[in-house]
């Protein structure tokens, strides 16, 4: 069979480079995939996605509660100290909160931990230690009274 605009027959050597051509591509998006969730999300959201499409709804009622409380909470990590800042909807510092931190390696290279932040001044909490290098997932649980804040975010302490 000629190849068209050729001249030129269509031999077992082209079909060979075009199967093993097809197969390099195949293998090289793969390994781009894998490569790139590695470096990304650790994949485990929930523990049982049962008991937490159970939980959905209480847990949408206690995000719309924390919204209509129009706080706002950021927290910092260094190698010396972790810091959280919480002030309310009028700007004003969020003073008299029982605050906990858990801290946890997202890779599981240390144990999770529970720490307890003090005042430091009105609206400003911290903890007397700082964090090791990398990356950690931090859940901050903020309370007084009955009012509730949860916080999860992800801190990067460089190396």
């Amino acid at each position: 069979m000629n190849r068209p605009f050729t001249g030129r027959p269509f031999t077992g050597k082209h079909a060979a480079m075009v199967i093993c051509g097809g197969f390099a591509l195949v293998i090289a998006v793969n390994i781009t995939l894998a490569v790139s969730a590695g470096r990304s999300h650790p994949g485990l959201v929930v523990d049982n996605s049962y008991v937490a499409s159970q939980n959905f709804n209480s847990w949408l009622a206690e995000g719309r509660r924390q919204k209509a409380l129009g706080w706002t909470v950021s927290a910092r990590s260094d190698s010396t100290a972790l810091t959280l800042s919480a002030i309310n909807s009028l700007g004003d510092p969020l003073s008299g909160l029982k605050v906990v931190a858990t801290l946890e390696h997202p890779l599981g290279a240390e144990t999770s931990r529970d720490v307890l932040l003090v005042e430091t001044a009105p609206g400003h909490y911290a903890a007397p230690h700082g964090l090791a290098p990398g990356q950690w997932l931090a859940e901050f649980r903020l309370s007084r009274g009955g009012e509730h804040y949860y916080l999860a975010d992800r801190l990067v302490i460089p190396g």
